[in-house]
């Protein structure tokens, strides 16, 4: 037995050595390849991206603008998800970044502790499209809730002795909108509140992205008299809308959505959907890391840049199709 274990031992021997071979080989070959001196000297910042857990195609896009903006600044951009407890923001003081920019999945005081800390350390930091209340703002980049409630209220054209009697659909989905439903509610007062039969009605969908239909049959069920739906969210936009249309309510139930998805826009060429709201997630990712390049870099930055919002209708349809082809080529 003793020749079989030593020949065990010498082919073990052997193959462990070969692996280890191997991988130097490896390594040699990535820094031939890419010398990491030559790229790290390349790299002006290192730069953080917070985002919420829950991804959807607005947080893709506003990743994707902001790691767009990080290339043409020279900047390495590490993308870290948000969770609920605010352990991993708490843990954002201590990696070593440059700068950082986080959109926050709420404004607790869990979130606000975190913020505080980070501001303590001196890192520079940005938050993008949902605001935390402080007594020392932060430098935000995102949209502007009250004038959301504006364009909202834009868009509904009065047949003459009508009333409108309002249900909004706020969602988990965004939750920066949710959390400034007053700004919201305040912009449609002030554009249409002669108009309002009654209150608003406000409800609000989770994370499911079917939700919505459940919503709509809730209102149908409690405030029958609700003749108009606005929605805070695309897939609520989406789910709601296919709600109303199988109930046969097209026309009886004026409709404003959110977002640009294509299903959307189609709605709105059928006159299903009277319009939409479009915040542009991809230049707010893409304004929050030049903005946090300004603050890193000179020291200052505006306290707060409005990326704007775009109302869809069918008479501009064919130009924001138009526009968006550009953007994207």
């Amino acid at each position: 037995m003793k020749p079989i274990i030593k020949a065990g031992l010498v082919f073990t021997g052997l193959c462990a050595t070969l692996s280890f071979a191997i991988s130097l080989v490896l390594v040699r070959s990535l820094f031939l390849a890419v010398p990491f001196t030559e790229k790290k000297e390349n790299l002006r910042y290192h730069f953080a991206l917070y985002v919420p857990q829950e991804r959807n195609s607005f947080f893709s896009d506003i990743i994707e603008g902001a790691r767009r903006s990080a290339a043409e600044q020279n900047a390495l951009l590490s993308v870290h998800t948000l969770d609920r407890d605010g352990i991993v923001l708490h843990m954002a003081a201590y990696i070593g970044v440059d700068g950082i920019v986080i959109y926050p999945n709420n404004d607790d005081s869990v979130t606000l502790s975190a913020l505080e800390r980070l501001r303590s350390r001196s890192i520079p930091l940005i938050l993008s499209n949902h605001n935390v209340p402080a007594d020392q703002p932060w430098p935000f980049i995102g949209t502007n809730n009250f004038d959301l409630g504006k364009k909202a209220a834009s868009l509904l054209a009065q047949k003459e002795g009508e009333s409108l009697s309002i249900a909004i659909v706020y969602s988990e989905k965004t939750p920066s909108i949710y959390a400034e439903r007053e700004l919201v509610e305040m912009g449609i007062h002030s554009v249409i509140g002669r108009s309002l039969s009654g209150p608003l009605f406000p409800q609000r969908t989770d994370l499911n992205p079917r939700d919505a239909e459940k919503i709509i049959y809730h209102i149908l069920q409690t405030n029958p008299s609700i003749n108009t739906v606005i929605f805070t969210d695309t897939n609520d936009t989406l789910a709601g809308t296919q709600a109303i249309i199988d109930l046969n309510l097209v026309g009886r139930m004026r409709i404003i959505g959110f977002g640009s998805d294509p299903t959307i826009l189609s709605y709105i060429q059928r006159g299903i959907i009277a319009g939409s709201l479009s915040v542009r997630p991809e230049h707010i990712g893409y304004q929050s890391v030049r903005s946090l390049v300004e603050l890193v870099s000179g020291g200052y930055t505006s306290s707060s840049v409005d990326t704007g919002i775009d109302v869809i209708t069918v008479d501009n349809l064919q130009l924001f199709r138009t526009n968006r082809e550009r953007t994207e080529q």
